[in-house]
């Protein structure tokens, strides 16, 4: 069994700044770890009390120091492991513990998809209360590392310093580039690596920071609104195309150029090299002009939509606004159960609620007589209307509104009777009023796409009435973390 770390229990919270003389807080001695949790936490028992834990796995026996109390449970941080579970490993990353992005980095991967299973059943059980089939065992992923097509960096003035740094008193530079602190919105990690994209981003990445190292390049301060770097994002493609878009706070051009021409000339590889300026008071850049520096201002994904012998490739154009699954070859296995599910002859009439950029509705396009798909977000449906024509699929229909204001009968009766709906709703699930459309829409079968099991299981509680749950498969689109894609067919009863 390999050795504990020390660095794990550097999970950060509110208590590891103040001295021990002046807060003294509970801790439960030898207690195990019984299971998973939400959240990447685990769940332990002291005298009828749940304990969500932060940093430990089902298996371990650790002594637990307590870090908030509700009134139905107490929150915690082992500080001290007796004994380590046998469901653990070595975790890749040196910022396990700190970073927050791969909390599931030190359980084994099958028992990630142990758990990540039990989280479905869970959920329909506890929250649904409703009737299902045995849970087809969970896809789990090829690649558990470098699986992420998109990453997005801050840059901060605010570096997140070690309770170690600071009792040594020594003077740091406060600069980092990387991933917020969990629980903190002005603190940032600044990364030494990260085990999610690649290689090329991991270069890129390490250049930009050392480049903007100097003074000319004050890195943003999100508490006083000040400062040159805020963010860099960075996209890629499953045929080897790379994005990278550098966002500044404040517009200081020959500073920005500078970096611009020596990230360009660095990584000639770069397809396409854009910035944005965004004085506003968050990170969000949809509704900004964003400016391509060099190259397209798009790269190019690809995906086998071929249900046969014959092959058929999709190509989707994928934009700096663009929404595309992070995970693409994940992303190609959802997309193959959801239209299995469908079980589509090329006679039927498909809705695809939550189309987002289209991607669903075109996988199943050539299977189907005709796709209707909506989705609230303007940008994204001229994206998904742009993919047709790109894959000459004309059997589509994309409308931007929002779904409970155009999702009604009228809607219905100009665009015909739905055979399949297929619905990929965001993490809060679909509003009561879809879900109550869905019961009276007359489909034959609904095929429910989610990324959270909760919300899923509680509108599928009020589709229960309906329509019946006939299949249940859950599919691993982020390795390393608790999330987990789950996909659903109901029947009408």
């Amino acid at each position: 069994m390999w050795q504990m770390d020390e660095a794990i229990l550097r999970i950060p919270n509110p208590y590891l700044r103040i001295p021990m003389s002046k807060y003294k807080p509970t801790v439960f001695e030898k207690v195990e770890i019984t299971a998973a949790a939400a959240e990447g936490k685990s769940l332990a028992r002291v005298d009828n009390r749940v304990i969500f834990v932060s940093n430990a796995v089902p298996g371990d026996v650790a002594d637990i120091r307590i870090t908030g109390k509700k009134k139905k449970f107490f929150e915690g941080t082992a500080i001290h492991f007796h004994t380590l579970s046998d469901k653990r490993t070595k975790p890749e990353c040196k910022h396990f513990g700190l970073c927050g992005g791969c909390k599931w980095q030190h359980l084994d991967y099958q028992w990630q998809l142990h758990y990540k299973q039990q989280q479905v059943i869970d959920a329909f059980t506890r929250i649904g209360k409703i009737k299902f089939p045995e849970v087809m065992p969970i896809l789990g992923s090829k690649e558990i590392y470098n699986y992420r097509n998109r990453l997005d960096f801050s840059f901060s003035d605010k570096k997140w310093l070690t309770i170690e740094e600071i009792q040594s008193g020594k003077d740091f530079d406060r600069k980092a580039l990387g991933f917020h602190i969990p629980g903190t919105f002005d603190k940032v990690l600044d990364l030494e690596e990260c085990r999610l994209q690649g290689e090329l981003s991991e270069r890129i990445r390490k250049f930009v920071r050392e480049f903007t190292s100097d003074e000319d390049y004050p890195y943003f301060n999100i508490r006083d609104h000040h400062g040159m770097m805020r963010t860099l994002v960075i996209r890629t493609s499953s045929i080897g195309e790379t994005m990278v878009i550098v966002q500044c706070f404040e517009e200081r051009k020959e500073a920005r150029e500078k970096l611009l021409n020596a990230i360009a000339e660095k990584f000639p590889e770069i397809t396409s090299l854009m910035y944005v300026i965004n004085p506003k008071g968050n990170d969000t850049f949809n509704d900004l002009e964003i400016h391509c520096f060099k190259g397209r201002d798009h790269i190019v994904e690809s995906m086998d939509a071929s249900t046969g012998a014959q092959r058929d490739a999709l190509r989707f154009k994928v934009g700096p606004k663009s929404f595309y699954q992070t995970n693409s070859a994940q992303a190609f296995e959802l997309y193959k159960v959801a239209r299995d599910f469908a079980g589509l002859t090329g006679t039927e009439n498909v809705y695809d609620l939550y189309t987002g950029t289209g991607t669903i509705a075109l996988f199943v396009a050539r299977q189907a007589k005709k796709v209707v798909g909506v989705e609230w977000i303007e940008a994204a449906i001229a994206d998904a209307k742009e993919n047709a024509k790109l894959n000459n699929i004309h059997n589509t229909e994309f409308f931007a509104a929002d779904m409970k204001d155009i999702f009604d009968d009228d809607f219905i009766s100009k665009h015909g009777r739905p055979d399949v709906i297929i619905t990929d709703p965001p993490r809060v699930g679909m509003h009561e009023d879809v879900v109550r459309k869905l019961v009276s829409s007359g489909a034959k079968k609904i095929v429910y796409v989610s990324c959270n099991p909760a919300s899923q299981a509680r509108d599928l509680a009020i589709l229960d009435s309906a329509y019946e749950v006939t299949k249940v498969q859950p599919v691993d689109m982020f390795p390393q973390t608790h999330h987990v894609e789950n996909v659903v067919l109901l029947t009408k009863r």
